[in-house]
């Protein structure tokens, strides 16, 4: 789906739509009542937000994985998998699954350290361990409830806040933002601030393109991520002169004829095709050439803020 532009204000739609919420509401209160985690026997540090799709998650988790291989400890992720067909638990293989069989995450994970896709959370860390995970990064994890956590990151999109304020689907909000907040160990917020409780720790980080393959360049622009113009603006932002773009669904399958077309179009234009990298891993490979994938990471403003945590989780699993 493309996030809704009702999601950012209060709206008819959105005030149409506030008995669901007040529905899905309930449902996670007793979700989260209902929960017996489970508590492991290695690290499990949870990357997770507050809102649907489009926080930086996924970034946050590939950022904690290096800083994990740094210090040469055997990491695995662990993802749900969204929207991929295997329920697992499956240990990725980048030569052999697809983003149809894993998801679009997964494949980008797995192209760091070993990443384990399971529906059932529970299943899926107990594999891991099995294949000898010394630690679990959980990426979209902060609303399962089946595993005990270590640590937990809740990620926020600074620009977008927490959009209307309103749970799904009236507005963006998985949870309620105070239980949210009381989880967390620490709130990470990219591009941007907003006002939190005090007694939560923030780190500030924000995202940034490889400005020397970009600076210049004319392209035509596409992805299907959960907030598109993100990457739009950001091309912007690092010199890249973005004749046209073309938005496509969160998670979008791409099929040959969208991508003939937008090479067709791009060729007219004289500009070079260009997106994201989780978009890359959902493009058919005779196309993967073709196409200009620009890398996206974090810059954190305070590293060692978040290097801290990491280590008083590591530590705290020792004692």
């Amino acid at each position: 789906m493309k996030t809704p532009t009702f999601w950012q204000s209060n709206t008819p739609v959105s005030s149409a739509l506030l008995p669901l919420s007040w529905l899905y509401g309930a449902g996670a209160k007793a979700h989260q009542k209902s929960a017996h985690p489970v508590k492991l026997s290695v690290p499990v540090i949870c990357i997770g937000n507050l809102t649907a799709g489009g926080a930086g998650k996924t970034p946050v988790a590939l950022y904690v994985g290096n800083m994990l291989k740094g210090k040469n400890i055997r990491a695995f992720f662990l993802s749900r998998g969204y929207g991929g067909k295997l329920s697992g638990p499956v240990l990725v293989d980048p030569q052999n699954h697809t983003a149809r069989d894993v998801g679009d995450e997964s494949m980008l994970l797995a192209g760091l350290l070993p990443t384990v896709v399971a529906k059932d959370r529970k299943k899926g860390a107990e594999f891991a361990i099995a294949q000898g995970a010394a630690a679990i990064v959980m990426d979209d994890g902060f609303q399962n409830f089946s595993l005990k956590k270590t640590l937990s990151l809740l990620v926020i999109d600074g620009k977008y806040g927490l959009g209307n304020g309103l749970m799904l689907p009236a507005g963006p909000l998985r949870e309620a933002p105070e239980t949210a907040f009381a989880r967390a160990d620490a709130a990470i917020i990219i591009d941007g601030n907003m006002a939190l409780p005090p007694d939560l720790p923030v780190i500030s980080a924000h995202a940034t393109l490889d400005g020397v393959a970009v600076c210049g360049k004319k392209l035509l622009a596409f992805c299907g991520i959960a907030r598109p113009q993100k990457f739009f603006d950001a091309l912007g932002g690092a010199g890249a002169s973005v004749t046209d773009t073309a938005a496509f669904p969160d998670h979008y399958p791409y099929k040959e004829s969208d991508l003939n077309a937008l090479i067709k179009k791009a060729a007219h234009l004289k500009a070079t095709l260009a997106t994201t990298a989780k978009d890359a891993v959902r493009l058919p490979a005779s196309f993967k050439e073709k196409i200009l994938v620009i890398p996206m990471e974090l810059v954190f403003d305070r590293p060692e803020q978040l290097a801290h945590l990491i280590d008083s989780a590591l530590a705290h699993e020792k004692n």
